[in-house]
């Protein structure tokens, strides 16, 4: 569900003291994206916010979202929008989130 080599390789990155703004701003953004799927998607807009998801969530660990963002960008692309299961990818990040944030604790003071 997490890649914590990914978060850990992140923190190396960008340096200990500013992986909590990192956490914070990705949370922000990427929970406003995941409001807009679960009330009201724009089918028009779903290629490029999955597009989004994907990134972001790669970027901090968040495999098993980040896959299923690309399966559904890719379907969107090819005008399947439709297709693209909204209710898993958004339960998928809310377990996901909830499984980070129980280990971020202990996954910061390590680093």
């Amino acid at each position: 569900m997490i890649d914590w080599s990914r978060f850990d390789e992140l923190c190396e990155e960008v340096g200990a003291d500013a992986i909590e703004e990192v956490v914070e701003l990705f949370l922000e953004e990427v929970e406003e994206v995941i409001a807009r799927l679960r009330t009201g998607p724009d089918p028009t807009r779903l290629e490029e916010d999955l597009h989004f998801l994907k990134g972001s969530s790669l970027n901090l660990g968040f495999e098993a979202v980040s896959a299923l963002c690309q399966a559904g960008e890719k379907n969107a692309a090819e005008g399947q929008a439709e297709s693209v299961d909204l209710a898993e990818i958004v339960s998928t990040f809310e377990s996901s989130k909830a499984c980070f944030l129980d280990n971020l604790p202990r996954r910061l003071s390590a680093a």
